[in-house]
């Protein structure tokens, strides 16, 4: 009886703490703008910071630099600035890891650069650069329809998944990595994520086609996304990336999916697409 009541206070907690992040991030996403802007550069920040966390329980980050740059990409995407400006400043950050890592050896005999570089990189690469692209669609005429499927579909999926792979879940889809996921829960997330996309089609009376793209994308790469997670805690030996958000963890946690999902959406309608 005390377990079965400890898992419906956990589900409230989590359906609660979903409902007010949901709001939050639509509402930035409604009114796009500064307000966007804010809703990212928080998201951003607090994963990177996350991220950082667990590479440092394998090696050495320069935190510092890496949230310095997480700052700037979305500020300069908010201020038009090309990709490729943000690419010069990758490599910029890039070699002041390194001047660091000099420093630090002519100092003290010792250094980190080989870790260090890699493991400050990844975490603008992983985080910062997804989140940057969120910013860039929105500022697209159609980003505002693109970025409310994207999150639909991914959070329908997730949702699904877990609900389906919880319930009648017994096919294993990736047991090293995660063991509770399954290849019911999977599929049903995907089901999710194509019926949240096309009911959005219909409602906006939109072109079917690229949402159901949207929504084939969501359903199947998201789900790889969370995996890609996964695999970073399980090497860590952590649950959670953090408990900020009650009932689902970190940040990092929560937009795990979204993360490879923007980018292959930016690359589809906004690279190759357009």
């Amino acid at each position: 009886m005390a377990e079965h009541n400890l898992i419906n206070v956990n589900s409230i907690k989590r359906s609660i703490s979903g409902i007010v992040l949901a709001s939050l991030v639509l509402s930035g996403m409604f009114f796009g703008g500064l307000l966007w802007l804010l809703v990212v550069m928080v998201a951003l920040m607090v994963s990177l910071w996350e991220f950082y966390v667990i590479l440092a329980t394998k090696a050495h980050v320069s935190k510092g630099i890496g949230l310095a740059i997480g700052l700037l990409f979305p500020i300069m995407a908010y201020r038009g600035f090309p990709l490729s400006a943000m690419l010069a400043m990758l490599a910029i950050s890039s070699f002041i890891t390194l001047f660091i890592e000099i420093v630090r050896r002519q100092l003290t005999g010792h250094s980190h650069a080989i870790f260090n570089l890699g493991s400050t990189l990844s975490g603008i690469v992983y985080i910062v650069l997804p989140w940057t692209f969120m910013i860039l669609l929105r500022n697209q005429p159609w980003g505002l329809f693109l970025l409310v499927t994207l999150f639909a579909c991914t959070w329908s999926c997730d949702v699904f998944a877990y609900f389906i792979g919880t319930r009648w879940g017994k096919t294993p889809f990736c047991q090293s990595v995660s063991p509770n996921k399954s290849w019911e829960g999977f599929l049903g997330g995907l089901v999710a994520s194509l019926l949240c996309s096309g009911i959005l089609a219909f409602l906006w009376e939109f072109p079917p086609l690229p949402l159901l793209l949207l929504g084939l994308l969501c359903g199947t790469a998201g789900q790889l996304g969370d995996l890609a997670e996964s695999i970073l805690k399980r090497e860590a030996h952590i649950k959670d990336t953090g408990s900020l958000i009650p009932g689902h963890g970190g940040m990092l946690d929560r937009f795990d999916s979204i993360l490879l999902n923007a980018s292959l959406a930016f690359m589809i309608f906004e690279v190759i697409w357009l």
